[in-house]
């Protein structure tokens, strides 16, 4: 129970688009979801409003609220603008091949234990055995309860089944390769015992794993024990009984019960007991209560696994998190936004980091330098590369009118260090303040040069990108600029953006956008690229990252 909230831990199991599932514990709240990077639960699907729907605790109860999303958000398939969460609720976004979310209480265990003695405990008499077993029950569900570590409730797993069959041994084994490992061994005063205290034939033992039944069990008369043939190891131990309870992995669906798997090889270990004085208790009731206490062993190992699956996953997470920081902080901190030269950019990568890269540097008082890029492929490699092409680009500024140089230094740097393996596209330039633009273009989208009396026309490519092939020759084009004009420059993020059709943005999308807005200053003619995508994408997940950078000439009347 959280102290401050008064709530009991929850989770949500999340079912992405390619099918891949993760558990997400609530917290902190309010817990929001939406695609933005800052949100608790980051939703990578275009599709999705930047910050969706968030969770929060009202009057002792999980709350979600849709913060007014384009799509909306439904639970168990109707859409809500608020409402209170029940344990496996189902929760998506009224998209087709999106996220789709189960909210999880993490008592559920508890309930299934308590309902289980519930239902068998009338099997049983109402002396003190049937005290003593409900005692060893609510021992488990305190452990539960109170989310203690994985080998106090397994332990606490064990203490019960011994109190449950009257047993004298418990021992809890977990699969490791083609053996098995000791992860609890405990007698039934629950004290630990020396795992090499086990010493049961592995026959038996790997034939309760082979053949999956739900419970092993045999007793024996050590007076007649001259009969036993198959089992004659059994006898040397002077054991009256054996009981082996296989536990079966289970997988959290997205459905609202637990799955078990019937795979062969899910079986992830087994309880064992046994006893030399007397045979154990295996009545009907006691039966059942067994093969729950497997269940919830095998439900705490897979919540165990998932919480280190998860962690992995959270300091990937976290160490992305810190590379996309260091890389936004690579980008300018400020543009101009007065004076003869302006600019208004930004970079949005696809996923934690990108291989875009674009900056504005003043050189002279009388001119500026404009760069974009874009590195093949997308991750952490290319995001790497994107970081090294700014000490480049500083480099270059020493030169700023050595476009071809600069371009084929840049050439070299990147066929040393990937030997053709990764390549850029690049977009360089300078604006003089008398509006001479100089611009080189390494196979990068053409930009879109924007005149004031509407007109719409492409600054083409001169070269090939750096970083394929030696010698790449890239020449530089000359533009006169006049009062007014604005330069679109963009990686192909923007224009290969798809709808729900599969259709793309496309060039005539950023041609389109420019001629509608092209009175706009630069930082609204930016804005407008970016919200023409945005509308046009819903329905697409945008798949690669989206650099837009607007330059306006804008010197004295």
């Amino acid at each position: 129970m959280d102290s401050t909230t008064g709530l009991p831990p929850a989770a949500l199991i999340v079912l992405n688009p390619s099918g891949q599932r993760q558990r997400v514990t609530l917290e902190p709240l309010p817990f929001f979801l939406g695609r933005n990077a800052d949100n608790q639960l980051v939703l990578r699907d275009n599709r999705v409003s930047r910050t969706h729907a968030r969770i929060f605790a009202e009057n002792g109860r999980y709350v979600i609220e849709d913060l007014n999303s384009r799509h909306g958000t439904w639970v168990n398939g109707n859409q809500i603008a608020r409402r209170v969460l029940r344990n496996s609720d189902r929760i998506d976004f009224g998209l087709r091949e999106s996220y789709q979310l189960t909210f999880t209480l993490d008592h559920g265990g508890i309930n299934r234990i308590l309902d289980q003695f519930a239902t068998t405990s009338h099997a049983g008499s109402e002396g003190p055995n049937h005290l003593g077993k409900l005692r060893s029950l609510m021992e488990v569900a305190r452990a539960l309860q109170n989310s203690l570590s994985t080998q106090e409730v397994l332990t606490a797993v064990v203490d019960a089944a011994l109190s449950v069959t009257g047993c004298e041994r418990g021992f809890l084994l977990l699969r490791k390769g083609e053996g098995l490992d000791v992860a609890v061994a405990r007698d039934a005063e629950g004290k630990p015992l020396p795992p090499e205290d086990l010493r049961v034939p592995t026959s038996v033992i790997q034939r309760a794993l082979r053949s999956r039944r739900d419970l092993l069990s045999m007793n024996f008369d050590p007076l007649s024990a001259q009969g036993v043939t198959s089992e004659m190891s059994i006898a040397a131990l002077e054991l009256r009984s054996v009981v082996c309870i296989p536990l079966v992995q289970v997988r959290s669906g997205s459905s609202e019960e637990t799955r078990v798997s019937t795979a062969a090889e899910a079986t992830i270990g087994l309880l064992y007991l046994d006893s030399r004085a007397l045979p154990a208790d295996l009545s009907a009731g006691n039966r059942e209560l067994l093969q729950t206490l497997a269940m919830e062993a095998s439900t705490i190992l897979e919540n165990a696994r998932l919480m280190e699956e998860e962690r992995g996953k959270q300091r990937i997470e976290n160490e992305l998190q810190v590379a996309r920081e260091i890389q936004q902080g690579l980008l300018p901190a400020s543009l101009p936004a007065e004076g003869w030269f302006r600019a208004a950019g930004s970079s949005q990568p696809s996923t934690q980091v990108g291989g875009d890269y674009f900056d504005v540097r003043q050189v002279r008082p009388d001119l500026w330098t404009a760069v974009v890029a874009d590195v093949s492929g997308k991750g952490v490699s290319s995001a790497l590369l994107a970081g090294l092409l700014q000490g480049v680009f500083l480099m270059a500024s020493a030169k700023p009118d050595d476009l071809e140089g600069m371009l084929a230094a840049l050439n070299w740097f990147l066929l040393e260090r990937t030997h053709g393996e990764k390549y850029a596209t690049v977009f360089y330039c300078t604006l003089s303040s008398a509006g001479l633009l100089r611009y080189a273009n390494a196979g990068h989208c053409a930009p879109f040069l924007v005149g004031l009396d509407g007109r719409v026309r492409k600054l083409h490519t001169s070269g090939m990108p750096v970083g394929m092939i030696e010698g790449v020759e890239v020449q530089a084009v000359e533009v006169q600029l006049a009062p007014g004009d604005k330069l679109v420059i963009y990686s192909d993020g923007l224009t290969e953006a798809p709808n729900a059709a599969g259709e793309f943005f496309g060039a005539e999308g950023v041609r389109a956008c420019a001629r509608d807005h092209f009175r706009d200053s630069a930082s609204a003619l930016h804005d407008a690229m970016l919200a023409a995508q945005d509308r046009f994408s819903e329905g697409g997940a945008v798949t690669d990252d989206i650099t837009v950078l607007v330059l306006e000439y804008a010197p004295p009347a």
